[in-house]
């Protein structure tokens, strides 16, 4: 595959509609079967094995956190509205294997009358797949991951 920003760019806009739309099933597809999502807290560059995160799963943890953000959503809760802007898009570097991109976000939240804007910076690892794209790797840096933090029934 030729390395086309906007390809890359048309992949990042897509995997924010699944999640703004709580397809995470769909979601979770678009992920390698060696994968990591992480969200550190407290500090943006930490041993995660180490030190604690907000999230940090590999592929059947998170599988496994979307199975209970479903059952929360819709057996107890109404599933909060949300809608993201990504921006910044930048690719840090490109291998044959791997390509490594940058990019901010802003995600307005709006649950029980309550809007709640999470900002911060994300990292991904792609692996080039065909026409498109599997996610090897996902850092997500908030803006004010060293505060205490609301839980959350999505995934950022």
């Amino acid at each position: 595959m030729a390395l086309d920003s906007h390809v890359i760019e048309r992949f990042l806009y897509h995997e924010a509609r699944l999640m703004d739309a709580h397809r995470l099933d769909e979601w979770l597809a678009l992920w390698d079967d060696d994968a990591t999502y992480w969200v550190p807290c407290n500090d943006d560059d930490m041993d995660p094995t180490r030190n604690v995160s907000v999230i940090y799963d590999r592929r059947g943890q998170l599988r496994n956190r979307i199975q209970r953000i479903k059952e929360t959503l819709w057996l107890k809760e109404q599933a909060p509205r949300l809608r993201r802007i990504i921006g910044n898009i930048e690719i840090e570097s490109a291998g044959a294997e791997e390509i490594v991109v940058g990019s901010n976000f802003i995600l307005a939240e709006l649950h029980h009358h309550r809007q709640t804007i999470w900002a911060g910076t994300a990292v991904h690892k792609l692996i080039p797949q065909g026409d498109s794209f599997r996610i090897r790797y996902k850092k997500v840096i908030l803006l004010n991951n060293d505060e205490p933090l609301p839980n959350m029934l999505f995934l950022i």
